[in-house]
């Protein structure tokens, strides 16, 4: 089904024709395997029981499930998937004890809200061809609840306490709270993933990794991990600001980009008090969360484009080099950005962004894969990226701990490995950190767009 699902309202003719075949298709299966059958749908109340936001609740119970089937150790022997106008329905056939997936079911319908609209039956085969479906009391559990009300769903049922209006609006809250929460929590834990990769992989010419601390005397890796950690709330945030921007359904990217400065601001904060005050990514803070902001904007369905992903950081940051610059004058400009714009026209990673980071998208992100597919480990892979990084990108931290020549003979020399070999051998890399630290480089802004590739890669293959 396709992301621009229709939604249509059925009719009982057509509910009951779906519950006969899958009446039908369950006694096959349950006759075929003799093992006990879960049979998973969504509680959906009226007319329009399937949409683009129901397919993504069930998506999510379906990987709810699969977990906790994996966790428990119990053997998937069939699965079929369907998704038609009268609803989404899910069919496993599990080689488990049949009692044991009634009690994983119902902790997946009462672990939060959107459980509440998961309905996991669970149908046993039994002799003469008859079969017969488990209720929670048997395994210990009272019955459901109403979404509204909190009574025995059951008799709020039967009695038509509430009206199909209310239990839509609940039902659609249920949905997008829940699922943005979701969304938010899984974004923030790839970016924290890969800020921990980038620190992680080694060797690095420079820079804090595994081996050593490059050309820093106030950090190590241990500063890293402490920093990354304390940056989850933050990405979530933006992510949360991406997801609710698109639900407003504007076209007004900028603003959302205004959104994040401040909260950025903010976590700097929390980034130094973790680290007792040693900026580790300040950078990472403004380029991933721009991303996290530009992913949760984007519906899920098309987090595995990832130029559409960096063309709509590139929309959020528009005129932002003219904006934050304007004005500049060399008594007014402080910083080394600020300088080096004025000198040279060097927009640094304002400029990137504001081009969709370019570096990424035509040297980074497509070199990662690559190597990725050819069976390189993630310290080969992510060592070779770097380096395409530091040769076509003008990278500030370098000019900054030296000069803009320097930073030239810098990307030439990564350049040059890159052309002997696509991923070059540890030793050369290794050589060019030695060359690094002594004339004391660091190729920070370099790094951090290293973390941005490993990000688009990580949302490409979630799965979301």
């Amino acid at each position: 089904m396709s992301s621009t699902l229709e939604i249509q309202e059925v009719t009982l003719m057509q509910m009951l024709d779906a519950r006969e075949q899958r009446v039908f298709r369950q006694k096959e299966l349950l006759r075929g395997y003799q093992k006990p059958l879960l049979c998973f749908t969504m509680n959906i109340a009226g007319p329009v029981k399937n949409s683009l936001l129901i397919k993504r609740g069930f998506l999510a119970g379906i990987e709810d499930l699969e977990l906790q089937l994996q966790r428990s150790k119990a053997k998937i022997l069939h699965k079929e998937v369907i998704s038609e106008v009268t609803g989404n329905e899910a069919l496993y056939v599990i080689d488990t004890d049949a009692f044991l997936l009634k009690r994983l079911a119902c902790e997946l319908e009462d672990a939060n809200r959107l459980g509440r609209l998961y309905d996991m039956d669970v149908i046993l085969p039994a002799g003469g061809g008859s079969e017969r479906k488990l209720d929670r009391q048997e395994v210990g559990l009272p019955g459901r609840r109403c979404l509204l009300c909190g009574a025995p769903a059951k008799e709020c049922s039967s009695r038509r306490i509430h009206s199909v209006p209310e239990l839509q609006e609940e039902t659609r809250k249920i949905l997008i709270n829940a699922l943005n929460e979701r969304y938010a929590s899984r974004i923030a834990e790839l970016a924290v993933r890969a800020l921990l990769y980038e620190v992680a992989i080694s060797p690095k010419p420079g820079l804090v990794d595994r081996y050593n601390n490059g050309s820093h005397r106030d950090m190590n890796i241990y500063t890293f991990l402490n920093s990354a950690a304390a940056l989850w709330p933050y990405f979530k945030e933006c992510a949360l600001m991406g997801l609710k921007f698109q639900e407003e359904g504007t076209q007004n990217l900028p603003s959302l980009f205004q959104r994040l400065r401040l909260p950025g601001r903010l976590a700097e904060n929390h980034m130094l008090r973790a680290t007792d005050n040693v900026n580790t990514h300040k950078g990472a803070i403004f380029s991933m969360g721009i991303l996290c902001a530009a992913i949760g904007a984007n519906a899920p369905e098309s987090w595995q484009d990832s130029n559409k992903l960096l063309q709509t950081c590139a929309e959020m940051t528009k005129g932002l080099v003219a904006s934050d610059f304007s004005g500049l004058t060399p008594d007014t400009a402080r910083t080394v950005g600020q300088r080096l714009y004025l000198e040279y026209g060097i927009a640094g990673v304002r400029g990137q962004m504001e081009e969709g980071l370019p570096v990424v998208s035509k040297y980074g992100l497509p070199l990662l894969e690559k190597l990725l597919d050819q069976g390189k480990s993630i310290d080969e892979a992510g060592s070779a990226v770097l380096l395409t990084i530091i040769a076509h990108m003008t990278d500030t931290n370098l000019i900054a701990r030296s000069n803009i020549l320097t930073q030239q003979k810098a990307a030439r020399a990564a350049k040059a490995l890159l052309d002997a070999s696509p991923c070059p051998e540890k030793g050369a890399i290794e050589d060019m950190d030695k060359i690094f630290i002594k004339e004391n480089l660091s190729p920070g802004g370099s790094a951090d767009l290293l973390a941005v590739c490993w990000m688009l890669h990580f949302v490409k293959n979630s799965g979301y």
